[in-house]
């Protein structure tokens, strides 16, 4: 596989991906952004944890969609997400539904 079949391959699956993250974002309440993921979810719990000094989050959510092209299935009933960085979390509106039409 050349190079160029490579790239044209990893845009059609971003392309796929986001056709699929424009299906299914009206159905979900939260857009959650970590350092490595970005989750779609109709719950979500964030606790600060403190452990040997230390201070990270716990980030559980429930009926997840993860913005991931490698994963084969992108829909989760729970997700626990434990980090370091920056964690994100909005609660969408209905006008934040409607993306940009194709």
């Amino acid at each position: 596989m050349s190079a160029e079949d490579l790239e044209k391959y990893e845009t059609e699956m971003e392309l796929t991906l986001y056709r699929e993250y424009r299906d299914v974002v009206s159905i979900f309440k939260y857009v959650v952004e970590t350092d490595r993921r970005f989750y779609l979810c109709n719950q979500v719990d964030v606790k600060a944890r403190t452990e040997a000094g230390e201070v990270f989050f716990e980030v559980s959510m429930s009926d997840a969609w993860v913005w991931d092209m490698y994963r084969p299935a992108r829909f989760a009933k729970n997700v626990k997400v434990l980090t370091f960085k920056d964690v994100n979390v909005e609660e969408l509106q209905a006008s934040d539904f409607d993306p940009p039409k194709s």
